[in-house]
């Protein structure tokens, strides 16, 4: 089994003025694609694993060969987190959650704006390259967590529901340093109703 970039669930302009059609071609076609190859290529040595899922592999990365874990971080890390990022961006999207995620998230963070503030300083903190998430832990619980590089929330066993790249790749052809630009700009881009399936 090999594994393969996935298509953009909608055209590379879709989501302008957010996020131009430029940047969506960099980052999906070379980019991510650069992590499915790289990451072909490092199973390849290794056929015991042949049909291992992305989530089996970063779930159980302490289990790898030694040689494998940090291909396996760097480059299954990337695949799953944009694979996952491209399907919770849309087109059109909602302002808010509605139902049983807002209810939680408000349970969680107090008002959903509370929520968003501190998503956003949660994003600016990444130091270098990263991302910011909304996840549930392994108790069942709303929590935002970052990570660095391609490091993904399923290696500490939590759940992601909202992921955004903080990668200067994935921002700065149309914010250059401003990061807190795109971050605003992310809020206006969220498949608010896949997150509520996810949960």
């Amino acid at each position: 089994m090999t594994f393969k970039l996935p298509a953009l669930p909608y055209e590379y302009v879709a989501l302008e003025p957010y996020i131009d059609s430029e940047t969506m071609h960099l980052h999906h076609d070379k980019h991510h694609k650069t992590y499915v190859t790289k990451l072909n290529a490092a199973l390849a040595k290794h056929p015991d694993l042949a049909g291992k899922s992305l989530h089996d592999l970063l779930t159980h990365i302490d289990d790898l060969p030694e040689n494998l874990q940090t291909p396996v971080r760097n480059n299954a890390g990337g695949h799953a987190n944009h694979s996952f990022f491209w399907r919770i961006l849309t087109p059109n999207a909602p302002e808010a959650p509605t139902g049983e995620l807002l209810e939680r998230i408000e349970a969680r963070f107090g008002k959903f704006k509370t929520f968003q503030e501190a998503f956003t300083e949660a994003a600016l903190g990444v130091f270098g390259s990263g991302w910011a998430w909304l996840v549930i832990d392994q108790n069942g619980e709303l929590q935002i967590m970052t990570t660095p590089n391609q490091d993904s929330p399923l290696m500490s066993r939590n759940r992601p529901l909202l992921g955004l790249d903080v990668w200067e790749h994935a921002y700065y052809l149309k914010y250059q340093n401003n990061r807190i630009d795109y971050i605003e700009n992310f809020w206006k881009m969220i498949n608010w109703p896949l997150v509520a399936e996810l949960l």
